[in-house]
């Protein structure tokens, strides 16, 4: 991509007006991003300990399972504590339980480090998106969770490349790297994060009350159960790609080219793709991107080459950086000031279900109802995905009817 729309985007604003405290977000994403090496190698590292597959099974496993509450936890301490508090206490207890993952042996030891792993490592999540959606004034938002979901992406590029050379040294290097870099966000939020307050702040028509206000707001659950169609095709590419690409004989570099190509796309691509799409209503940019991202995964049924397979991941890569782009800052818009938490925990557990749900679910299909079955079930999600996300145009609308500023969260850092 020319050099000169890549700098229209990061100047003239683009980048320049956002608060001190969302760069530390950002920096703080990128540098832990670039550290999550050790799980993604999780099997090999049981492998080398000894496990058979069926028990390096069970241990992601168990990490799936603790996932399920780590993002309500999060949620929960970051509406009660602050998101500061909230953000340094996950972080901290993330880096004390994969160190822990890679020291202990014997396998109940492990299946509870594991467990553990999964209840805390995704806590710090929900209180990073507030930390943003309380220093971002809302018309800043959608540029913002933009940038954050850019620099996630970047930091897990970054990271395969080293994670690469330390695995080369040993996999307990990666556990080691892991809990340093999550242990430096930390110490990094703790110092250069503006203490947190009490939330103050209009509630939006429409919007919940109460502490179980959440789970009453349909809206929000309308987006998760959406999300998470779309997490269950997202899926897809762990389990069903790597089945076609085998079948087709294409081995497992192919795979590997994969995650490059996407990688490389969204690095060049986000940041210009999602400033052109600001201008257009943000629930109707997320019901086609689930479209496109669906339609690009199923049209692997069509691929038997590897160019085909690689024209497959540019159309599910820019479905995936439509529907990722603006949905941190939609949750942050439809949440009340004292539920950002909780709300960007309810919306991020779909993705945990999802990827606890949907690789056996996927896995199963391929199997037993053969490829095209599951393929044209992602295109299916995929359309639902679309109708529903037009159903909710109008009530979002509604909802996000301009109010009073209110104050943030935090206070003004210096």
């Amino acid at each position: 991509m020319p050099s000169t729309r890549l700098s229209r985007v990061f100047t003239a604003g683009r980048i320049s007006g956002l608060p001190r405290s969302f760069w530390v977000v950002f920096a703080g994403q990128l540098i832990n991003r670039v550290g999550s090496m050790a799980v993604p190698f999780l099997v090999l590292f049981l492998r080398d300990q000894g496990m058979t597959a069926q028990q390096s099974g069970a241990v992601l496993g168990a990490v799936g399972v603790g996932g399920l509450v780590s993002q309500p936890l999060g949620g929960l301490l970051t509406d009660r504590w602050g998101p500061r508090r909230a953000l340094v206490t996950g972080l901290c207890s993330g880096s004390v339980m994969i160190a822990l993952l890679g020291l202990v042996r014997g396998l109940p030891l492990i299946l509870c480090a594991a467990c553990l792993l999964g209840v805390v490592a995704d806590v710090y999540r929900p209180a990073a998106a507030a930390v943003v959606s309380a220093v971002v004034p809302a018309k800043d938002r959608p540029r913002a969770f933009s940038l954050v979901y850019w620099a996630v992406n970047l930091g897990v590029a970054l990271g395969g490349l080293v994670s690469g050379i330390l695995a080369g040294h040993g996999y307990w290097t990666l556990f080691i790297a892991q809990a340093v870099t999550m242990a430096a966000f930390a110490a990094v939020a703790a110092s250069l994060l503006p203490r947190d307050r009490p939330p103050a702040g209009a509630v939006r028509p429409g919007a919940p009350r109460g502490s179980s206000g959440v789970l009453r707001d349909r809206l929000l659950l309308a987006l998760t159960g959406l999300n998470l169609l779309n997490g269950l095709v997202s899926a897809q590419i762990t389990v069903g790609l790597p089945l076609a690409i085998s079948d087709d004989g294409l081995g497992t570099s192919l795979y590997g080219a994969v995650f490059l190509a996407s990688g490389v796309l969204i690095g060049l691509t986000q940041p210009p793709l999602s400033a052109r799409l600001e201008r257009y209503d943000r629930v109707l940019v997320l019901s086609v991107s689930w479209l496109v991202f669906a339609l690009g995964i199923a049209a692997t049924g069509l691929a038997d080459t590897a160019p085909v397979y690689l024209a497959t991941v540019c159309v599910w890569t820019a479905g995936e950086i439509g529907a990722a782009s603006f949905v941190g800052s939609l949750v942050a818009d439809l949440a009340p000031p004292h539920a950002q938490g909780r709300y960007q925990a309810t919306f991020g557990w779909s993705y945990g279900a999802a990827q606890f749900v949907g690789p056996p679910l996927g896995a199963w299909l391929y199997a037993t109802a053969g490829p095209n079955a599951l393929w044209v079930s992602c295109a299916a999600l995929g359309v639902a995905g679309l109708a529903g996300g037009l159903a909710l145009i109008r009530p979002v609308r509604h909802r996000l009817t301009p109010l009073p500023s209110s104050p943030v969260v935090l206070q003004k850092a210096l």
